[in-house]
């Protein structure tokens, strides 16, 4: 049997696979496109990143007094420890009886048939003796009666504070305004008219006061 002549029909997959590679199609970037989507889900969803905004009703922030002239403004009053202060160190019109303080004065001392009533007799000679005086405090603590009063200092009011016990009275004067000239940071001013106003309430009571010279 002769071959010749006997050609085998096209397979009809050949066909398929020459008509499909023939015809121009572009691919679709399937891939990709999810991708894309994939990320824009996942920035949508992610949350955004806190500010650090600080709210209106936010205390502003303390500032550190650094300066003398910015640590006078800020005058400590009243009993520290159960005892009269000291005087500040950026505050010349000042006397104190507290050891520490570099104006420095001895506590007063009331005669013995005089302790009765003596934070009212104190109170009155204040008032008798000093121009626009005004009691502040009276009051009992466990280390005695504390009083304070503000008095005329010219152009702001001069503090005065007092602790009576026993027969034995601390006090501190001081003024609450303390004047500088630029470019000078030690404050004008001494504590002489201090301590002439406390004399002058001292002798008003008959109470006296030791110094050194009747310690020799």
């Amino acid at each position: 049997m002769s071959l010749v002549g006997h050609v085998l029909p096209p397979h009809p997959s050949t066909s398929k696979i020459t008509n499909f590679t023939s015809q121009n199609i572009t691919p679709k970037p399937i891939l990709f496109t999810n991708l894309i989507s994939l990320a824009l889900t996942v920035t949508l969803n992610s949350p955004l990143p806190s500010l650090a905004i600080p709210s209106l009703n936010s205390p502003p922030p303390l500032i550190s007094p650094t300066t003398p002239f910015s640590q006078s403004k800020n005058l400590q009053i009243g009993l520290e420890n159960g005892k009269i202060r000291p005087c500040p160190s950026t505050n010349p019109g000042c006397v104190s009886t507290n050891p520490q303080s570099s104006s420095f004065a001895f506590p007063w001392m009331i005669p013995e048939n005089a302790t009765e009533n003596a934070i009212q007799k104190l109170e009155e000679a204040i008032l008798k003796t000093q121009r626009n005086a005004k009691i502040q405090v009276i009051e009992d603590t466990p280390n005695g009666q504390y009083l304070q009063a503000e008095v005329d200092g010219g152009f702001d009011p001069d503090v005065l504070e007092f602790l009576v016990r026993g027969d034995v009275v601390s006090y501190r004067c001081m003024a609450t305004k303390v004047t500088y000239v630029y470019p000078f940071t030690t404050a004008l001013g001494d504590s002489k008219g201090q301590d002439e106003r406390m004399k002058k309430i001292l002798d008003e009571l008959g109470w006296y006061a030791p110094s050194f010279d009747s310690m020799d």
